[in-house]
């Protein structure tokens, strides 16, 4: 009965148009007041109960750090260096679209973020460079999808902190599969670009490389500071977002000078809009998550799991399928919080790494976020482009392909997620 309310309110709750957070919180609410007759109060205590974790507060800081470089100049010089590093190849700004959404993966932590950073800056750039706008939108989607694989990832802090895994090593073996996704985007953009005659935006020029690496360094520096000092063992995870969050307002006042005082409420009051989302999201789903516990869901799924997969590979791959569904309809930190202890407990018991399962959860919902029909951040993309969400489908579906091929040789080869760790014990 607990079931059934649950999942039909909640659908009927999302099919109003509300968000995520209000979908899964008033749900739950629903269940607790109607099926099992407990005082309301219990959703504010579980909620809060939920995100009152000193690894959580790494979230608001990476938030920080992210407005302050987004609002400093960041994107537009990460932009400057990408052009100058892939934009005379065929397709040139398509590449560029990838490399930089890879390098702002290294600031932002959110799939979202990177999309609208690079998307607000580049679709309009792209289409007056004589691209379709529906292609030049596939492309932005597609490139954010690393924000929440290459570190620091705000998913993977989350992971960490509901399966009481390091989030340093969740860290490290997300930066190489983070990194294949970025080339293989490359790549997919360069075919496309080659069969359509798209071409490169002049010719590559070793002294604007310098000039432009030389403008971005201080950009370029905040990945290697962060993940500097928590692989050296510097400082924790979420120390290092607090220094993060002082870098990118150094970097922003005193290297750059595109960050004013004037400026200031706005970027804290964005990064403090972006961290309640977020959090809400986190303690409403983990709200969700303890009802479907209490009903014993999770003991049924996993024993289903347990009884189809006859091997680790078996059980990956059914994970794959149900994440990459489950990442077109929710957020990825609320899918992380509910299906993590269902799924992990099941992954243990057959002998998968934690680390390597929690990426592969993390990249599985990050593709999830361009699948159709309702990939999220198909509808970020859309609303910044300003087109039909169809159109941005049609686009998108080869990076999709080629996402899917890489996922299935993660799947298939671990080592790839758990060499950089491995070699850093």
């Amino acid at each position: 009965m607990t079931l059934w309310v649950i999942l039909v309110s909640f659908l009927i709750i999302l099919s109003t148009g509300a968000s995520i957070g209000v979908g899964l919180g008033l749900s739950s609410a629903i269940v607790l007041w109607a099926v099992q007759d407990m005082p309301l109060v219990v959703v504010v205590q579980r909620m809060f109960t939920s995100i009152d974790s000193f690894s959580f507060m790494a979230v608001p800081f990476f938030m920080l750090a992210g407005a302050f470089m987004s609002e400093g100049g960041v994107t537009r010089r990460i932009v400057d260096f990408s052009m100058a590093l892939v934009g005379a190849l065929a397709g040139g700004l398509a590449l560029v679209v990838a490399v930089a959404g890879m390098f702002f993966a290294a600031l932002s932590g959110s799939s979202a973020a990177t999309t609208a950073a690079i998307g607000a800056s580049m679709i309009d750039e792209m289409e007056r460079r004589g691209y379709p706008r529906s292609f030049a939108a596939a492309v932005v989607a597609s490139g954010g999808t690393v924000g929440i694989v290459i570190p620091p990832s705000i998913t993977m802090v989350v992971y960490g902190s509901i399966a009481n895994t390091s989030v340093a090593e969740l860290f490290m073996a997300g930066f190489l599969p983070g990194i294949i996704m970025g080339v293989v985007m490359c790549l997919t953009s360069w075919v496309i670009s080659k069969r359509n005659g798209y071409r490169g935006e002049g010719q590559f020029s070793v002294m604007r490389l310098l000039r432009t690496t030389r403008e971005c360094f201080w950009a370029l520096m905040m990945p290697v500071i962060i993940l500097g000092g928590i692989y050296s063992g510097i400082f924790t995870a979420t120390e290092a977002a607090a220094v993060a969050a002082v870098y990118g307002a150094f970097v922003g006042f005193f290297i750059y000078r595109e960050l004013h005082l004037k400026d200031l409420w706005r970027t804290l009051l964005s990064a403090a809009y972006n961290t309640t989302m977020i959090m809400f999201v986190v303690g409403a789903a983990n709200l969700f998550g303890w009802i479907l516990t209490n009903a014993q869901v999770p003991h049924m799924l996993a024993q289903g799991f347990a009884d189809v997969a006859s091997s680790p590979l078996v059980f990956l791959m059914l994970v794959n399928v149900l994440l990459l569904f489950i990442g077109t309809l929710i957020n990825a930190s609320a899918a992380i919080v509910i299906l993590t202890p269902i799924l992990l407990p099941v992954a243990l018991g057959l002998g998968i790494d934690p680390v390597f399962f929690g990426v592969l959860m993390v990249i599985n919902l990050a593709i999830g976020c361009i699948t159709p029909p309702v990939g999220l951040d198909l509808f970020v993309v859309s609303s910044i482009a300003g087109i039909s969400i169809d159109k941005v489908t049609v686009k998108v579906l080869p990076y999709l392909a080629t996402l899917l091929i890489s996922l299935v040789i993660f799947t298939w080869f671990p080592s790839i997620i758990t060499c950089v760790p491995s070699m850093m014990k």
